[in-house]
């Protein structure tokens, strides 16, 4: 099936960008459908590592203010979640999982299994976000607050026994699909 860019205009340029587009599309009945016009949340890539240790059975989460979920439910403010980063230009996604693991967990990656792929609104953004498995030892794994000053960061890290962290996936503790997405993994290929 084909569809058509017709136009396509810069509404904002920040630290995220939006643009409009109008854009036709075939139809699965035949034909075209009219002019669509949708506003595209224009975003990097994104890479996100579940840090868990094997042997002890404990998974790195982090916890952080995120301004989208404080507008929706303050109580909710504070999400808990995985390692994760921005893509920045000439990084491999490996590279950003290391990365990333350093600068919000004080935790050094060596091996990294590739998860999957997937969109996480595909109906409003361009964001893809890259999901690994990083087998780790958690036992010195420095807990407290991590982050980047300069990027505003203030992210705390637990290292808590899976059995928990699955408690507070099923009680809907866990809001970010990231996070939930790599723990129902985790619970699949523990089942296996």
């Amino acid at each position: 099936m084909k569809f058509d860019i017709l136009s396509q205009q810069n509404l904002y340029q920040g630290f995220f960008r939006v643009d409009a587009y109008e854009f036709r599309h075939e139809l699965f009945a035949g034909g075209w459908s009219g002019r669509v016009r949708r506003e595209i949340f224009e975003r990097r890539n994104a890479v996100a590592v579940l840090l868990h240790d094997p042997k002890a059975d404990t998974v790195l989460m982090v916890e952080q203010f995120r301004p989208g979920a404080a507008l929706r439910d303050p109580a909710g403010a504070w999400m808990v979640e995985i390692v994760a980063g921005i893509v920045e230009d000439g990084e491999s996604n490996e590279d950003v999982a290391r990365r990333e693991a350093m600068e919000e967990a004080g935790c050094t990656v060596d091996t990294l299994e590739h998860i999957m792929d997937y969109y996480p609104s595909a109906g409003g953004s361009t964001e893809i976000i890259s999901l690994y498995y990083a087998p780790v030892d958690l036992s010195s794994v420095p807990t407290g607050i991590h982050g980047l000053p300069h990027e505003h960061e203030d992210i705390r890290v637990s290292v808590i026994p899976r059995q928990i962290v699955m408690e507070w996936l099923r009680a809907g503790k866990i809001q970010a699909s990231l996070a939930i997405i790599a723990l129902q993994w985790l619970a699949l290929e523990k089942m296996r």
